[in-house]
């Protein structure tokens, strides 16, 4: 089957933008993430990953593929399944028909990984083109290249249990019935993303990022669960769907797409600002791994410091594009 394979920064935004492409859709991975209005921050203590908190810089899967749904007029099909078995049929099928079939799969049974990449992480997605022999053929999006993995591998990944559990999760497009962008469903997604940022909600935007600052702020520089608890941080800023920066710069990416399509130079400024911030997310990473190799010496405050600036910047970056967008 004839594939385009594009590498992305981030599995969910690089798959649902090839798909769309695949369609007939010009969708870069910055418009998806824009228009889906998918960039946020969450502290969720009360779920678990490993036995620490969950932190994430997005909304949750499946968001980005749902949120471009209505802006392109696009009807999905989502199929979950009780057994492997039935799972690895059906998507034989949908191969066989000629589909391109996006999976949900956990990072830790895909094979083509390196070994040092490959953690208990449920929400990792790639795109099934085809199959040869045993193997099936992967657009995956956050690697240089397709790849290629076996059925008993696929179908482990694509079942594995905990936290996020895909359940063999597949989508496919069954109608994408508007095939360009327009500033409408832009402007209403820019809105609905500060909306976000800017929620009165302890736990979510900017104030999501001053609870977990005050939670950094207790730990003990001494107690190793604290080395542990940074550690998880650096993990889920950095590793696990693209983190801090990654996000903000893709973002940034859509609102220099924006400025064009609303003709508002000044979304090409804020993306500069942007731009900025993400800088700043990615040193306060670089800081925190230090404190976990060693090479500085652990000191949580200092982190929750850099955590409420960062917090600060973002509130005062939302509240000015709230006014451009106004």
């Amino acid at each position: 089957m004839k594939f385009e394979h594009q590498q992305a920064a981030h599995c969910e935004s690089g798959v649902i933008s090839n798909l769309m492409r695949h369609h007939g859709v010009p969708m870069t991975e910055s418009m998806a993430l824009g228009l889906s209005s998918a960039l946020s921050f969450a502290y969720l203590p009360f779920i678990k990953l490993s036995g620490l908190p969950l932190i994430s810089y997005r909304m949750p899967p499946k968001a980005i593929i749902k949120g471009l749904l209505a802006p392109m007029a696009a009807r999905f099909r989502f199929e979950t399944f009780r057994s492997a078995e039935a799972g690895e049929q059906r998507l034989d099928a949908l191969l066989a028909g000629g589909q391109i079939v996006g999976l949900q799969t956990s990072v830790y049974w895909l094979p083509y990984f390196p070994p040092n990449m490959r953690f208990h992480f449920n929400a990792h997605n790639l795109l099934v083109y085809g199959k040869e022999g045993d193997d099936y053929l992967i657009s995956d999006p956050v690697f240089e290249e397709p790849v290629r993995c076996a059925s008993a591998d696929l179908s482990r990944a694509r079942f594995a249990k905990g936290v996020l559990a895909p359940k063999g999760l597949m989508y496919y497009p069954q109608a994408i019935e508007r095939k360009t962008v327009d500033a409408a469903s832009v402007t209403k997604a820019i809105r609905k993303t500060v909306r976000t940022m800017l929620a009165p909600v302890p736990i979510v935007g900017v104030r999501g990022m001053r609870t977990l600052a005050r939670r950094m702020q207790k730990l003990s520089p001494g107690d190793p669960r604290s080395v542990d608890f940074i550690g998880h941080v650096v993990r889920m800023q950095e590793e696990i769907g693209t983190g801090g920066a990654g996000f903000r710069f893709i973002y940034a990416g859509f609102l220099q797409e924006a400025a064009q399509l609303l003709d508002k130079p000044q979304l090409q400024q804020m993306s500069e600002r942007l731009i900025a911030i993400g800088d700043d997310w990615r040193a306060f990473a670089l800081k925190a791994a230090r404190m976990v190799k060693g090479r500085e010496p652990v000191d949580p405050a200092a982190l929750a410091g850099k955590l409420r600036e960062q917090a600060q910047q973002e509130e005062t970056f939302f509240r000015d594009l709230r006014a451009v967008v106004a």
